[in-house]
Order: structure tokens, then C-alpha cells, then sequence
């Protein structure tokens, strides 16, 4: 009787030793192939809120001309009114950036490594240095 309940034990403890190590493997092999998407590089509440700032001491808000107020088209000169960046698009070459205003640049956070801030009609960019990708933007407060 003891030698039976003995190989009974051993073939519990087989069966849990070879269970173990697969439930394991399967657990080490789930995520497979799923890679797991980076964080957003974009601005912050506090970002936003600087630029804004900014943007209203240097030159105030809603000074619009007439003309220019009424096309609801953030004040821009028509030829200046579309985008010339979309987010998550690389910049494109011809569209020339400037350096953000250096009063502005200690009241924004330090850009992540591998990105940079710049200037582009009025509003302030977050680019990708290597690509020119742009991951995120603050519009200039034109209206």
C-alpha cells in the first residue's frame, strides 16, 4: 500500500513539474509579436498654458484686424491661411522653421531627447529633430 501511494505521488509531482515550466513558457510568450506602443511625445497642460501666456503679453489678444477677424481663419494673411505642418507628418522641406522665441524657451518644459522645439507661423512645434516629424502643436492665439 505505501509503494502505491508513493507512484502516485511521483506521477503528481511528474505532472506538476512538466505543467509548471509550459504554463510558464506561455505566460513568457503572450505578448509575442505585440509591440508595445511608445508614449506619446506631445505638449503638457503647462506647456500649453506658457505659450498662451506668452503669446497674450507679447501681443495681446484679439487684435485682429477687422478684414482679417471676419474670414475666421485665426487672422492669418490669406496666403499664409492653411497649415503648412500636419501632426505626425514629417515637416516638409521647404517649410522653413525659427527658432521659438528665447524669452518663451525657460517657460517650457526641456524637449525630450531626439526632439526640439521650433516656430513655425506662430505656432510652436514639437519636431522630431532626425525626421522633422511632428508630434505635437500649441497655435499661436490669433483670433
Amino acid at each position: 500500500m505505501t509503494t502505491g501511494l508513493h507512484s502516485r505521488f511521483i506521477v503528481v509531482a511528474l505532472a506538476v513539474a512538466l505543467v509548471a515550466p509550459a504554463a510558464s513558457a506561455k505566460d513568457k510568450n503572450k505578448d509575442k509579436g505585440h509591440k508595445k506602443q511608445p508614449a506619446a511625445i506631445v505638449f503638457v497642460d503647462t506647456d500649453r498654458d506658457a505659450y498662451n501666456r506668452y503669446w497674450v503679453e507679447t501681443y495681446g489678444r484679439g487684435k485682429c484686424p477687422p478684414g482679417l477677424a471676419k474670414k475666421g481663419n485665426g487672422c492669418l494673411p490669406p496666403g499664409q491661411a492653411k497649415k503648412r505642418y500636419a501632426i505626425g507628418q514629417p515637416l516638409p522641406p521647404v517649410v522653413v522653421v525659427e527658432r521659438v522665441p528665447t524669452v518663451l524657451v525657460p517657460r517650457l518644459r526641456t524637449a525630450p531627447p531626439g526632439y526640439e522645439y521650433v516656430w513655425v507661423d506662430g505656432d510652436v512645434l514639437l519636431m522630431e529633430t532626425r525626421t522633422r516629424r511632428i508630434s505635437d502643436a500649441i497655435a499661436a492665439l490669433l483670433d
